[in-house]
């Protein structure tokens, strides 16, 4: 008896008809197998958030330190960005996915064995670029699986998959690694992206034909031995728009994942006294409310085909929410606190708009290397402010440590997030400056 085949199995592999778009499933199924290497993405990401007291314990850091290990996953990521839509254009997303899979997997390995900050920042660089091209290789896909009219939903919805990952990396990873600790679980979820892989290589194709099914592309490919990468870069970095959609979530995204990322959970127990699980659940719900913001935005802007507003609607929320808790005299209320956070994440979600606005503002042949440049500057905030808050922190250290840990006051931490807002106000400046372009793509 043959044997049985899994249902997604089934859908990936059925006999088409080349005269019809692909059906539902099998586009979210090729959709759903890149997300899932976004989410084991974004939950290395964060995943240091909960792990501060046994990072900072086993390779005896401080702040600065700390900030810079988490950083370096953001390094790297940010660094692959541009040549992973270049690599994403020009060899297909399938490649791309499967090798940053397979590197990811060996960065995840490095960081779980690694002896010394040294090499576990290597490790977090090697997955951080490794990762890094999932985003736009996943946006890539969507492209191509999707009806344009689709595109800003499936955007979002890509979101509220790493999303999910945080979540995981928040009180579940608390709770595994003070059950388990750190490293094990860590080597575990290498285990797990190398599964995530081989599945992609198994099952994914770059575009519908390849399956005999009616593409939705509307430019042309540019891949092949005569495409020139950098042409294409040099072309994208004409348009206005591809610099502004570069700057304008710097803030956005840089706030919540220096928050909720990395900073939130010592905060929340040095300033609110919370203990290290409920500082993760907060942290969480300010993550997983980012992750149902992004599809509602994305839906939203393509509903009323309107990039602009929302988009400004969305950062101006935020500039508003985090100067509430972060200038706040004294320590708020706790269910003032999550409410603030939960509608500060959701805000933020107007981000996911940027990548349709990015790639509608250029030619569609050159979809993957705009989506690069904008996921680049979504990044860069974050990547510069998570070691800059430790820098801060350190400067406003009052001496105070418990377990040769160094601990922050108050004091310290609205003086360090005070930067998160400058970036958040000069962001909303680089929203406003953008051309609308009214949910048409540039041919």
């Amino acid at each position: 008896m043959a044997p049985r085949r899994s249902a997604l199995g089934a859908v990936l592999t059925q006999h088409p008809a080349a005269d019809r778009p692909p059906p539902a499933a099998l586009a979210w199924g090729i959709w759903g197998l890149s997300a899932a290497l976004y989410l084991a993405g974004f939950f290395q990401r964060v995943a240091p958030a909960v792990m501060t007291q046994e990072l900072m314990a086993e390779f005896a850091i401080a702040a600065t330190a700390l900030g810079s290990l988490s950083a370096f996953y953001l390094y790297g990521y940010v660094a692959m960005q541009i040549p992973t839509g270049l690599m994403v254009d020009r060899f297909g997303a399938r490649r791309v996915l499967a090798t940053g899979a397979a590197v990811a997997a060996c960065g995840s390995f490095l960081f779980a064995l690694a002896p010394n900050v040294g090499l576990a920042s290597a490790g977090r660089l090697l997955i951080g670029g490794a990762v890094g091209v999932a985003w736009v290789s996943t946006l890539k896909l969507a492209a191509h699986w999707f009806p344009s009219y689709r595109f800003a939903l499936a955007s979002g919805l890509a979101l509220a998959a790493g999303m999910a990952g945080a979540v995981g990396a928040g009180v579940p990873l608390r709770a595994a690694v003070a059950g388990f600790g750190w490293r094990p679980v860590m080597g575990a979820v290498a285990v797990a992206i190398l599964v995530v892989g081989a599945a992609i290589w198994w099952l994914v194709r770059d575009d519908p034909a390849e399956r005999g099914y009616r593409s939705y592309f509307a430019g042309r490919r540019v891949s092949g031995p005569g495409a020139s990468v950098w042409s294409g870069l040099a072309e994208v970095l004409r348009y206005p728009n591809s610099w502004l959609m570069f700057l304008a979530p710097q803030g956005v995204v840089g706030a919540t994942l220096s928050f909720g990322g990395l900073w939130g959970v010592p905060y929340l127990v040095a300033v609110y006294g919370f203990s290290a699980e409920r500082a993760a659940l907060y942290c969480s719900a300010l993550l997983l409310a980012w992750a149902a913001g992004g599809p509602v935005f994305g839906a939203l802007s393509d509903r009323f085909r309107e990039r602009k507003p929302l988009y400004i609607v969305g950062s101006l929320s935020a500039v508003v929410l985090w100067s509430i808790i972060i200038l706040a005299e004294r320590p708020l209320g706790p269910l003032l606190l999550l409410a603030l956070l939960l509608v500060a994440g959701f805000a933020s979600g107007c981000m996911v708009i940027g990548f349709a606005y990015a790639k509608e503002s250029v030619p569609a042949r050159l979809a993957g290397t705009a989506t690069g440049v904008a996921n680049m500057g979504s990044m860069t905030g974050a990547m510069l402010l998570q070691p800059l808050i430790g820098w801060f922190l350190d400067l406003g250290w009052n001496g105070a440590s418990a377990g040769g840990v160094r601990v922050y006051d108050a004091q310290a931490f609205r003086g360090a997030f005070l930067i998160m807002l400058a970036w958040l106000a000069a962001a909303l400046l680089a929203a406003s400056f953008t051309r609308e372009t009214h949910a048409r793509q540039n041919p």
